[in-house]
Formats: structure tokens, sequence, C-alpha cells
């Protein structure tokens, strides 16, 4: 009798035990920064974005640069001016360099609504990368091991070769 409770509770933990390591979820690890930084469309977005901001930047200079002159202008010949055409010219000043400030911000906004514009896409097609990948090895979770994140141990299977070559690079 004692030994059939023994053969029975041996079956009955060797299953809850099978049943447990069966339940076990795959996980795998990918460093996603630098599989969007590796990207041949990240560079070229980047490089496109580089390109509007020079743009802005020698504006915005070429803005600040006038005012300046005016500034200078206006400073020599403040002495040879009323004091009314000082105070108008005074405003004036102001005003441009309020327009330049709502210049520059302006940029910033169109800077950062074209980084989504041109970085969403770019996004979207790693993550379809990566699932697919995931997917075809069977894994259930994939976190992302980009440095600074919550990962602290990487010991599991790095699917940045597999994406990588996913997506033809």
């Amino acid at each position: 009798m004692k030994n059939v409770k023994r053969i029975v509770v041996a079956v009955v933990l060797f299953v809850a035990a099978t049943g447990f390591v069966n339940a076990q979820s795959k996980v795998a690890h990918i460093n996603v920064q630098q599989l969007l930084s590796e990207m041949p469309e990240m560079k070229a977005a980047q490089a496109e974005l580089k390109k509007l901001q020079e743009t802005y930047t020698a504006e915005l200079q070429g803005s600040m640069q006038e005012l300046q002159n005016k500034l200078t202008q206006y400073q020599n010949e403040a002495t040879s001016k009323t004091n009314e055409e000082n105070e108008k010219r005074a405003q004036e000043l102001q005003g441009f360099e309020k327009n330049i400030d709502e210049a520059r911000n302006a940029a910033m906004q169109d800077m950062q609504k074209k980084q989504q514009e041109l970085f969403a896409p770019i996004s979207d097609k790693a993550k379809a990368a990566i699932e697919k990948v995931a997917a075809a090895q069977g894994f259930d979770y994939v976190i992302d091991a980009t440095p600074g994140l919550s990962l602290i141990v990487a010991k599991g299977k790095d699917l940045l070769p597999d994406v990588k070559k996913e997506l033809g690079f």
C-alpha cells in the first residue's frame, strides 16, 4: 500500500512538473535601438532630417544677422534721432526678435513632425520583422534589450541577427 501511494505521488509530481515546464514561455531579446540605427531607411531618414535642420539653421542665422545689423545701425544713429523715432525703432526690433522666436518654434515643430513622419514606417517595418522572426522561431515574448531600459540580464536568444537577415541587411 505504501508503494502504491509513493508511485501515485511520484506520477502526480511528474505530471505537475511536466505541465509546469510546458507552461513556461519562450523569451528572446533584441536591441531595438541598434536595429533601427542600422536600417538603411533610418540612415536615409536621418540624412533628410539633417538637411532640413541645416536649412532652418541657415534661415534663422540669416534672420539673426539681419537683426544684429539693424541693432548696430540703430545704435549708431540713436544720437541723431528723436526719442520718438528711437522708441519706434526699439519696438520694430522687438517685433523682429519675436518673429525670429516664432520662426524658431515653428521650425522645431516642423522638425518633430517630419521626424515622426519619417520614423513611423521604419519602426513599423522593424516591429513587423521582429514579430515574424519571433513567431517563426516559436518565441512568445521578445524583450527590448536597448541599454538603459529595464532588461538586466540577456542570456536568452538574441533575435537581432535574424531580424536583420529578415530585413535584408
